[in-house]
């Protein structure tokens, strides 16, 4: 029962990581730059927001933004935390799917304790490689940008995907404790079965000598 409350917890904390990945690399608001106070950027109209995808103008009367489309002129920093975050997004899909076909309850055809092992292995190591992904994308995109613009600030999308990248973490290591011992069903070779009739432990590989021996 705790075996399987704590992969049912690994592989929540591993979804709501996910959502948090795909929240991060979907919205543009990953750092904010300024070169006064927040509040008097806003009201200059200066506050400049800044993601993946699209650089922000933040007032309170408008919120205009700019596609970043030019993909040979954009800095390296941008163009490496998109492919990152792409591959973070792309892997949470097989990785849910493999640790769900891994669960006790779920059954396929043909389907034995050491493929489901292997199946959990698998989707927890593709949870820890989508967030290591995600951090290297969410650290190296905020320092790109301060060492270009200068003063900033952090905006809800890399706070959405540290805590998503923390989790994949998190779900990913405590799936992977549940899959690490690998508990195998003893096999017919090399076992004893007692016999009452001659009182000593004699190997009977036969199922029809198990029988025997159980019947005297």
């Amino acid at each position: 029962m705790a075996h399987m409350c704590r992969q049912l917890t690994g592989s929540a904390a591993s979804c709501a990581g996910w959502v948090g990945v795909i929240v991060a690399t979907a919205t543009n608001d990953w750092v904010r730059t300024c070169d006064y106070t927040v509040t008097t950027c806003v009201r200059m109209d200066e506050l400049g927001s800044r993601g993946l995808w699209a650089e922000c103008v933040i007032s309170p009367a408008l919120y205009h933004c700019v596609a970043l489309n030019q993909i040979l002129t954009l800095p390296a920093y941008i163009q490496t935390s998109r492919a990152l975050m792409i591959c973070a997004c792309l892997l949470g899909l097989p990785a849910m799917l493999l640790v769900l076909m891994s669960m006790p309850c779920v059954r396929l055809q043909n389907d034995t304790s050491a493929v489901k092992l292997r199946r959990g292995r698998v989707g927890g190591v593709l949870f820890i490689l989508m967030a290591v992904c995600s951090i290297i994308s969410t650290v190296w995109f905020p320092i790109g940008v301060h060492q270009s613009e200068g003063l900033m600030s952090f905006g809800f999308s890399l706070y959405a995907g540290w805590v998503g990248a923390a989790l994949c973490l998190l779900g990913g290591s405590m799936i992977l404790c549940c899959h690490g011992n690998d508990i195998r069903t003893p096999s017919r070779e090399n076992s004893f079965y007692y016999s009452r009739q001659r009182g000593t432990a004699t190997p009977m590989d036969p199922p029809a000598n198990h029988a025997k021996s159980a019947i005297v």
